[in-house]
């Protein structure tokens, strides 16, 4: 959604920049969005461009914004009303002009009771707001987001992946999705490197439900390049588990434990 209204406006031609609120440590948050001077902070060795800065004429998307500090939360309205921001150690500010996107995934009337967001800062933000239903309630997208997702990983993996068999797409639609566009995110990035054809197909996908309390974790493109090396190594020796393990530089039992793990048929 965000990068369609960032497409679709005047400002398409900037910068469109993105940053999760909830990812980034609290001593750094700031540095990140409004820059820094060299001496700021220890390890401050040069000066820093901030994200609102890189955002000039373009986009910048708060995503999580809940999960922001409060007191961070009260600079970033300082910047929207007065349209400059100050880097951190800095004596003089710089004018901001972006256009300021937000999501967060909480409702924000009982993330501001919670303590989580300004109330001024969420009226300040809300000019225009976009409430949207959970994937469960609109079955229609979720096939062309999983193949929106599907292309940018295969594109960053290096892999050609046309798409999702008929059967998978029918999969990826019947799936109730408790995680939202974030769990098939990352059920998409899954896919794509455990995918050894040029098509994602049902049994690429693990569409389980995580346990109660579990967050669903990222699968780390190290281990799907780890999978494909293996995977790669096995053709190129027809199959000697031996010969892989030597270039792999592992012993054959830990090559036989990682097959079993990455679930390949070898």
């Amino acid at each position: 959604m965000a990068d369609l209204i960032h497409a679709l406006s005047p400002r398409a031609k900037g910068a469109f920049i993105k940053i999760n609120c909830a990812a980034l440590p609290r001593e750094l948050i700031e540095s990140e969005l409004f820059g820094s001077v060299k001496g700021a902070y220890t390890g401050a060795q040069a000066d820093r461009e901030g994200l609102f800065r890189q955002a000039e004429r373009g986009t910048l998307l708060l995503d999580e914004l809940s999960e922001m500090p409060i007191d961070t939360q009260s600079k970033l309205l300082r910047i929207l009303q007065e349209k400059e921001c100050r880097p951190v150690g800095g004596r003089s500010s710089y004018k901001v002009d972006c256009r300021i996107l937000a999501s967060t995934n909480r409702v924000p009337v009982a993330a501001i009771k919670d303590g989580k967001m300004r109330e001024d800062l969420y009226y300040r933000i809300s000019t225009i707001s976009i409430a949207l239903p959970p994937l469960r309630e609109r079955r229609e997208d979720i096939v062309p987001l999983a193949s929106s997702f599907l292309k940018r990983f295969a594109s960053q993996a290096g892999r050609s992946i046309a798409g999702f068999s008929p059967a998978a797409a029918e999969s990826l639609r019947k799936h109730d999705w408790p995680g939202n566009v974030r769990q098939l995110q990352n059920e998409v990035q899954r896919a794509v490197l455990m995918c050894e054809g040029q098509t994602v197909d049902v049994h690429d996908l693990t569409l389980g439900a995580p346990a109660p309390g579990e967050e669903y974790s990222d699968f780390t493109l190290l281990e799907g390049m780890e999978r494909n090396a293996i995977v790669q190594l096995l053709k190129e020796t027809g199959g000697n588990k031996l010969e892989t393990a030597k270039r792999l530089g592992i012993g054959r039992q830990t090559l036989y434990n990682k097959i079993k793990a990455y679930g390949i048929e070898a």
